[in-house]
C-alpha cells in the first residue's frame, strides 16, 4: 500500500510548483526538527520571492514524551496534534511545502525496512533539486536522527550528480557540534527574524506543556554558540547554529560515511590532546 504522505501547501498553488520553486530543503525525523536545525533556511527564504523553504519530516510522531495535559494522550491523537503543530508552523514560517511522510520510527530506524523511506525521499530531491539540503549529521545521539541521516544520504546519491544540492548541511539537535574543530564547524547565523523563531518554536504546544520545552533550549543553545564561538574577537552576531558540511558526502569519490566522521573525531582528539603541552 502507498505511503499515506500529508503535503500541505500554505498559499496553495499546485503541488509541482511548489515543488520546484524550492531553493532550501530540510529533511528531519520528526515534527519540530526543522524549526529548530534548519532556522536558517527558513529565516533566509522568509517574505522572499526568489528562495523557498520547504520541509519534510518522516515519521509520524507517535512516540513523542507526554506529560501534563497531555499525557492521557493516545499514540494516534498525538499523530493527529503533532501534524497540525506542524502544519501551523509551515504556515507560520510561510514555507513553499510541508510534506509529513508518516512513517513509524521503527521503520526508519531498520535498514532493512528503510527502502521505501529512500524512494520517497528520492522522489522529492528529484521534484524540489533545491540549492541547499539541510538535514541531521552522523553524530547525533538521537537513534532516528541519525537514521534520517543516513535514509538522505542514500536518496542524495541516487539523484544526478548535476541535479544534487550544491551543500548539504547535518544539523546539530541532539548533541550540539561545538566540539567540532574550526576547519569542520559551520556557523549558521540564525540571528534574523528573531519574532518568528519564537512563534515557530511555540506552535509545538504538545512537546512543550508535554514535559519538554524544546524552544527555550533551541533559543539557549543559539545564544551560547554565538557567544563561545570565538574567545578572540567581538560577537558581531548574537544567534548561530552549527553544522557539518555533508557535500562531501554526495560528491565524486566520496568517503564513508565512518571515514568522514572519524577525521572530525581524530581532530578533536588531536585538539584536545595539543592543548595538554602548554
Amino acid at each position: 500500500m502507498a505511503q499515506q504522505v500529508d503535503l500541505f501547501i500554505p498559499d496553495n498553488v499546485c503541488a509541482p510548483e511548489a515543488q520546484a520553486r524550492t531553493s532550501h530543503l530540510a529533511i528531519g525525523a520528526h515534527q519540530d526538527d526543522l524549526e529548530f536545525m534548519a532556522f536558517h533556511g527558513i529565516s533566509t527564504c522568509y517574505e522572499q520571492d526568489s528562495a523557498w523553504f520547504s520541509g519534510i519530516t518522516c515519521t509520524d510522531g507517535a512516540g513523542s514524551a507526554r506529560a501534563g495535559a497531555f499525557a492521557d494522550t493516545t499514540d494516534a491523537e498525538m499523530q493527529q496534534i503533532r501534524l497540525q503543530e506542524q502544519r501551523r508552523a509551515a504556515e507560520l514560517g510561510q514555507y513553499s511545502f510541508m510534506a509529513q511522510l508518516g512513517f513509524s520510527s521503527a521503520q526508519v530506524k531498520d535498514p532493512a525496512a528503510r527502502g521505501d523511506l529512500v524512494d520517497l525521499l528520492e522522489r522529492y530531491l528529484l521534484m524540489t533539486q533545491p540549492d541547499v539540503l539541510y538535514t541531521h549529521n552522523p553524530a547525533d545521539k538521537h537513534a532516528c536522527h541519525v537514521a534520517v541521516f543516513h535514509a538522505v544520504i542514500e536518496a542524495l546519491l541516487r539523484v544526478p550528480p548535476y541535479s544534487r544540492p550544491k551543500k548539504v548541511y547535518g544539523c546539530e539537535v541532539w548533541r550540539d557540534l561545538d566540539w567540532l574543530s574550526p576547519e569542520d564547524k559551520v556557523a549558521l547565523d540564525v540571528s534574523g527574524h528573531p519574532e518568528l523563531a519564537k512563534k515557530l518554536n511555540a506552535c509545538f504546544e504538545s512537546q512543550i506543556a508535554g514535559g519538554k520545552d524544546y524552544g527555550q533550549a533551541v533559543l539557549g543553545r543559539r545564544r551560547a554558540n554565538a557567544t563561545f564561538y570565538d574567545a578572540y574577537t567581538v560577537d558581531t552576531v548574537d544567534q548561530l547554529w552549527f553544522a557539518m558540511d555533508l557535500t562531501a558526502l554526495i560528491e565524486e569519490d566520496a568517503p564513508t560515511v565512518k571515514e568522514f566522521v572519524d577525521a572530525k573525531l581524530e581532530r578533536f582528539k588531536q585538539s584536545v590532546i595539543s592543548n595538554l603541552d602548554l
